[in-house]
C-alpha cells in the first residue's frame, strides 16, 4: 500500500512538470525542424530533377551507342565484301598478268633471233655510213686546206711582187736624194728632211719580217731579198743605219718605247726584245728616231 502511494506521488509530480510546458515552447522547438524538413524536400526535388536529366542524357547516349554499333557492324560488313571483291580482282589480275607474260616470253623467244639480226644490221649500216661521212669530211677538209694553201701562196707571191716594186721605187728615191745632197755645197747649212729615210726604215723592217715567215719556195722570194739588200746598202750610203736589236736583251738605259709582255717560257728577270714596231734610226751616228718595241719578260 505504501509502495502504491509512492508511485502515485511520483506520477503526479511528472504530470505536473509536463503540464508546465507551454504551447509556445513546443512551437519554438518544432519550427526549426519544419524548416529543415522544407530544405530537405527542396534539395530532394533538385536531386530528383538532376537524376531525371541524367537519366535522359543516359538514354540519349545509349541511343547513340546503339546507332554507332549498327554503323560499325555495317562498315565491317562492307569491308568484308570489299575484301572479297579485291581478292577476286587480284586473283583475276594475276591470272591475266601471267598469261601476258607467257605471251611476251613466247614472242621474245620467236623474235629474239630476228631482233639480234636487225640490231647487228643497224650497227653495220651505221658504221658504214659513218665511215662514208668521215671519208667525205676528210676529203672536203683536204680540199679546203689545199685551196687555202694555194690561195695563201698566191697572195704571198703577189705581195712579193708588190714589195719588190716598192723597194725599187724607194731605192730610186734614195739615190735621187743622195745625188741632190752631193750637189749641195759642204759649207751650206740647212735642215735635212729625214721623212723618206724613216719611211724606208719602216718598210725594210716590215719586208724582212714577212721574208722570215714565208716559205723559201715562194716565187720571187730571192728577187725580193736581193732588192731589200740593195736598198739597205743605199740606205747606209746616205748616212743612215738601224742598229740590230731584235732578239737582243732589253736595256732600259737605251732610249726607246717598250711594251712589256709576260712570257712564262723565259727565266725570271730575263727581258728580251721580241718585236720591233718602229726601228731605231741613226743619221751619221745621231739618233733621229727612237725604237718602239715589244719586250718579253720572264716570270
Amino acid at each position: 500500500m505504501k509502495n502504491k502511494l509512492s508511485f502515485g506521488i511520483i506520477l503526479f509530480s511528472f504530470v505536473s512538470a509536463f503540464a508546465q510546458i507551454t504551447k509556445e515552447d513546443i512551437t519554438k522547438e518544432i519550427k526549426p525542424l519544419t524548416e529543415k524538413v522544407k530544405t530537405l524536400q527542396s534539395e530532394n526535388n533538385k536531386l530528383k530533377t538532376e537524376i531525371s536529366s541524367i537519366n535522359s542524357k543516359l538514354a540519349t547516349v545509349n541511343l547513340k551507342l546503339e546507332t554507332l554499333d549498327q554503323k560499325v557492324q555495317s562498315n565491317a560488313s562492307d569491308i568484308q565484301n570489299t575484301n572479297s571483291e579485291l581478292n577476286g580482282k587480284i586473283t583475276s589480275s594475276e591470272t591475266t598478268t601471267n598469261h601476258k607474260f607467257t605471251q611476251v616470253d613466247n614472242s621474245l623467244s620467236n623474235n629474239s633471233l630476228w631482233s639480234i639480226i636487225g640490231i647487228l644490221g643497224a650497227i653495220i649500216v651505221s658504221g658504214f655510213v659513218y665511215w662514208l661521212v668521215s671519208k667525205r669530211q676528210t676529203i672536203d677538209k683536204t680540199d679546203v686546206e689545199a685551196q687555202i694553201s694555194k690561195t695563201t701562196k698566191t697572195l704571198e707571191e703577189e705581195g712579193v711582187k708588190l714589195d719588190t716594186k716598192l723597194t725599187e721605187v724607194l731605192e730610186t728615191q734614195l739615190k735621187l736624194i743622195q745625188e741632190e745632197r752631193a750637189k749641195t755645197p759642204a759649207n751650206k747649212s740647212e735642215e735635212i728632211d729625214h721623212s723618206l729615210a724613216l719611211k724606208v726604215a719602216d718598210e725594210i723592217v716590215r719586208i724582212n719580217k714577212n721574208l722570215s715567215n714565208m716559205d723559201t719556195s715562194t716565187k720571187g722570194l730571192k728577187q725580193l731579198s736581193a732588192s731589200v739588200k740593195r736598198i739597205e746598202d743605199t740606205f747606209a750610203a746616205n748616212g743612215y743605219d738601224m742598229p740590230e736589236i731584235l732578239n737582243k736583251p732589253f736595256d732600259s738605259r737605251v732610249k726607246m718605247v717598250a711594251n712589256m709582255v709576260e712570257d712564262e717560257n723565259l727565266g725570271k728577270g730575263i727581258e728580251i726584245i721580241t718585236k720591233i714596231i718602229k726601228p731605231q734610226v741613226n743619221y751619221k751616228g745621231v739618233l733621229i728616231q727612237s725604237a718602239q718595241v715589244e719586250v718579253s719578260v720572264g716570270q
